[in-house]
């Protein structure tokens, strides 16, 4: 796999006037796989500047020396104990340089990945399309750029709001030539099959000890894991008759999930979630972290394997799940 000059040196950009500072933001990328080609375009699309491409068994020495680095692009298609440390590596120096961090982990290190992370700035995506790629990359550059303006003026700004359209169209562009390559080409970033066609190790794995403190007025609700597990696969059966991009319903998906796991005494993995949303993973991670952020769910370390984590209901989503089931279910059998 060739280097250009942007991934070995300074990474200039053609339009700067002869020797003008590039004051883009320094991007490098820790990839050993196909996709490395995409993403040197739709890095460049979203303005920034690239540091270096660095294979991933490098990718911890480069670290430890690479300076003016302001985003980590990071490929880990699957765990293994180098990645593992090496995400480690990554997210503490997000903490301590409040750097964006974009991690794309395969299906088999998403519980891996979920669990390292430690930064609000990092993005995690799976299974990315163009457009998911791109969207991260742009936010990283934008992220990264607002960090270092101190005294931004008017002016300032209504020259950064004319920069970001310049971005946002130098990506259209990039995006819309990428989709155009001829079709024997190989995709670097194909939407594929929904994860939830995809095997897991984990979907009916037993807890250790059932999660969560008992709740006496959700237990007084009589629903039983059979009755949700029943309305999950209705919901299924449904996009076997129906288009199921017009029904996506992800979040609710996963809570209900989740609501059968409880009743079950048995723990959910990051993984085994992105699975019961139906939706491609990249989306399934983006709710994860709002039903996370917005106190839906909670976050459970796995106490015999610290590289994964696991997703719960909070107590009061369990108790009002179960309400509303018991309440559908007065209604239908009216």
């Amino acid at each position: 796999m060739g280097m250009d000059q942007s991934d070995i040196g300074l990474g200039t950009s053609l339009d700067l006037p002869f020797g003008a500072k590039d004051e883009r933001p320094g991007l490098l990328i820790l990839a050993d796989d196909i996709y490395l080609d995409d993403a040197k375009a739709l890095s460049r699309a979203a303005g920034l500047r690239l540091l270096g491409a660095v294979p991933l068994e490098q990718a911890s020495m480069r670290l430890d020396v690479q300076i003016g680095c302001d985003v980590i692009l990071c490929f880990c298609p699957s765990p293994d104990a180098m990645v593992e440390r090496l995400l480690v590596q990554i997210e503490t120096l997000a903490m301590q340089n409040d750097m964006p961090v974009i991690i794309v982990a395969g299906l088999d290190a998403i519980d891996l990945a979920y669990a390292s992370i430690r930064s609000d700035r990092t993005q995690l995506l799976c299974m990315p399309s163009h457009s998911d790629l791109a969207a991260a990359l742009l936010a990283a550059a934008n992220g990264a750029q607002s960090h270092t303006l101190h005294e931004a003026t008017r002016d300032s700004e209504g020259l950064r709001l004319q920069q970001l359209s310049e971005e946002v169209s130098r990506l259209a562009r990039t995006l819309e030539a990428l989709t155009l390559r001829p079709r024997h080409a190989t995709p670097s970033f194909e939407l594929g099959p929904r994860i939830s066609d995809q095997p897991s190790d984990y979907i009916g794995m037993p807890a250790l000890e059932p999660i969560g403190s008992a709740d006496k007025n959700a237990d007084a609700v009589e629903v039983d894991a059979a009755q949700v597990r029943d309305l999950l696969r209705a919901r299924r059966l449904r996009d076997d008759f129906l288009p199921a991009d017009l029904f996506a319903d992800p979040a609710w998906d996963m809570l209900l999930d989740l609501l059968a796991a409880r009743l079950e005494h048995e723990r959910v993995s990051v993984s085994s979630l992105c699975i019961a949303s139906a939706v491609p993973p990249t989306t399934a991670l983006r709710w994860i972290r709002t039903l996370t952020e917005k106190g839906f769910v909670r976050r459970h370390a796995d106490p015999h394997d610290g590289s994964r984590i696991f997703i719960a209901l909070a107590d009061h989503t369990a108790e009002a799940m179960s309400r509303w089931f018991a309440a559908s279910r007065r209604f239908l059998c009216a």
